[in-house]
């Protein structure tokens, strides 16, 4: 199903049009509202838009990076009055304040137009009754998810997260056919069902829409051959607004963003150099339509690609690649760029292990250690410790082969790691310390 056919199929040359109207039209938007926006452009000699004549005259517009959300919290980003805010989102704040978001009337409305074509696009029809497993709360994921689901008529199940009895319990007494996770939950759930008294043919799941952290492709199949289900994968940040930046269709060749409502660029994140179709660089992208905090050359520090070729699902809207990390999550060991996603793909392909595990960076005598504590899927492994030794020897040589680093492998018991419910947290950082 395409929920806005019009839109989202519209001729290349077409939507590049409507997106240098609406960047022209944000960037005076900016320079009249926002006093961030106003000084930088001025600064730039960009000032109200007067030097945006083509698309790629965005290279003259600065960057705007976390750093910007620190530094002007909790709303000196807004571009209206708070008496026209109805909405206040915000990051989980792990480190220090949340980045805040807020919203118009205006901005709710097409979030929920987004959020319908990811989810539209990831399979959800008006039949589908949809558990979001998502904590509510000040975190977008779940009312985001849940007004857009309602878009498109699909029955919605706020379950929150936590409690995962009463969670499968609701899946098999309401009828769920799809639910909305984070892929650690989604994966950590197929497992509480596999161990239940209750055989997967009670439940009637058939999608999911998992989002909030990177999946890789080896943890995707796995969740998928759990639970009998197909997958899709979805992108967005607070500081976009959110879900509904962009997401899968079935073709799964690529994430279609919502290109009337969002710029993307991929630049070199060293140089700052905008890059071609189909490189490798850092996401970066321009709301062009949000009104309560709009966002000019957003640096999100994901490191993915676009492409522009048609689908064959029949979108016109340009796609993003899974991202292959953050450059905030890339760990440097004696010069070696390291992602998370780089040893969940290692790990996940390795029989008796479980796609749970934790990073611990340590430095001793000023040089970079990095220990990989693993979980086992079989017990009996811990008393027998000749093939516990040649299975911790293979994960090493493999990480070695495939990384280019050496590292040491922790081999742990069942059920020893953490689980998480919301976003997994995966790197332990000694070094400073």
């Amino acid at each position: 199903m395409i929920f806005q056919k019009d839109i989202e199929t519209m001729p290349r040359k077409d939507i590049e049009a409507l997106q240098l109207v609406r960047l022209k039209r944000l960037v005076k938007y900016c320079y009249d509202n926002v006093p961030l926006y106003h000084q930088r452009l001025t600064d730039a000699k960009v000032f109200d838009g007067e030097r945006i004549k083509k698309l790629s005259d965005i290279q003259y517009i600065p960057f705007t990076t976390k750093d910007d959300f620190r530094d002007n919290y909790p709303f000196g980003l807004n571009a209206v009055p708070m008496k026209d805010i109805v909405r206040i989102h915000a990051s989980s704040g792990t480190t220090g304040k949340p980045t805040v978001g807020v919203y118009t009337k205006d901005d709710l409305k097409i979030w929920a137009d987004c959020v319908a074509r990811v989810a539209a696009a990831g399979g959800v029809t008006a039949d589908d009754i949809i558990q979001i497993s998502f904590g509510y709360g000040l975190f977008t994921g779940a009312l985001g998810l849940h007004y857009g689901l309602e878009n498109i008529g699909a029955t919605v199940i706020p379950a929150s997260s936590g409690n995962t009895e009463k969670q499968l319990m609701m899946m098999r007494d309401y009828g769920v056919t799809g639910l909305v996770a984070t892929p650690s939950y989604a994966l950590y759930l197929s497992e509480a069902i596999k161990e239940g008294k209750y055989p997967l043919s009670d439940y009637k799941l058939k999608l999911g829409i998992l989002g909030s952290e990177p999946c890789t492709e080896a943890m995707r199949s796995q969740i998928e051959n759990n639970l009998g289900i197909y997958v899709s994968d979805n992108y967005g940040m607070t500081e976009l607004g959110g879900p509904g930046v962009s997401g899968d269709c079935t073709a799964r060749d690529g994430m279609h963003f919502a290109e009337d409502h969002f710029l993307p660029e991929i630049i070199n994140t060293d140089t700052g150099e905008r890059l071609d179709e189909g490189e490798v660089g850092e996401l970066v992208v321009t709301t062009l339509t949000k009104r309560g905090m709009p966002v000019l050359r957003y640096r999100t520090k994901d490191i993915t690609k676009l492409s522009y070729q048609p689908c064959s699902c029949g979108r016109t809207h340009c796609r993003m690649s899974k991202t292959m990390g953050r450059t905030d999550d890339m760990l440097i060991i004696k010069g070696v760029n390291v992602f998370p996603t780089q040893i969940e793909n290692i790990l996940i392909e390795i029989e008796d292990i479980a796609p749970h595990y934790m990073l611990v960076v340590t430095r001793e005598n000023f040089r970079d250690a990095l220990e990989i504590k693993v979980e086992l899927t079989n017990a009996s492994l811990l008393e027998n410790y000749q093939s516990l030794n040649n299975l911790r020897a293979y994960i090493e040589h493999k990480m070695q082969s495939i990384l280019g680093l050496r590292t040491k492998v922790t081999l742990v018991a069942p059920k020893t790691l953490e689980r998480f419910q919301g976003k997994a947290k995966r790197i332990v950082d000694l070094r400073n310390q």
